[in-house]
Order: C-alpha cells, then sequence, then structure tokens
C-alpha cells in the first residue's frame, strides 16, 4: 500500500517525464520535420534551420533533457527524502 509521499513523488517524477517527452518531441519532430518547410529561411551553419535541427539540434536538446532531468529529480529526490546521501 502506497503512503501520500510515494504517490506524490510519483506524480511529480510522470509530470516532469511528460513535459521533457513533450519538448523532445516538439524538437524532434516538429522542428525537424512538420517545421521545416517553414523554418527553410533562417540559415545555421550553411544550411537551413529546420535540417540542422533534425540533423544536429535534435541531439544537442535530447542531451540538454537528459542532464535537466537527472538534476530535476535529485531535487525531488531531496524534496521527498528519498536521495542516496
Amino acid at each position: 500500500m502506497e503512503n501520500d509521499s510515494d504517490s506524490g513523488y510519483w506524480a511529480a517524477n510522470v509530470r516532469l517525464l511528460s513535459i521533457l517527452l513533450v519538448i523532445w518531441a516538439v524538437v524532434s519532430f516538429g522542428m525537424g520535420i512538420i517545421l521545416r518547410p517553414m523554418l527553410m529561411d533562417i540559415k545555421v551553419g550553411g544550411v537551413d534551420l529546420g535540417f540542422w535541427m533534425a540533423q544536429n539540434g535534435s541531439i544537442y536538446v535530447f542531451l540538454i533533457l537528459i542532464f535537466v532531468y537527472a538534476v530535476m529529480m535529485n531535487g525531488l529526490d531531496r524534496q521527498y527524502n528519498v536521495d542516496e546521501e
């Protein structure tokens, strides 16, 4: 049986994951595929922004999201007193 602290912790974890996954989807699929025709006039490194986001930008954003998740989860662990330290 779960207590309120456990359910609050997992609700916050799922909320964080949902937000980060939406950001990843918008950057990867939105800017790289769906919005590419609108981003063709913006040049980054000699190519249009949509192509750059599909090839490089989405990878950079994904790596940033991994670090953001780690930092946010460390804070969440401390908040709910489940940290490993």
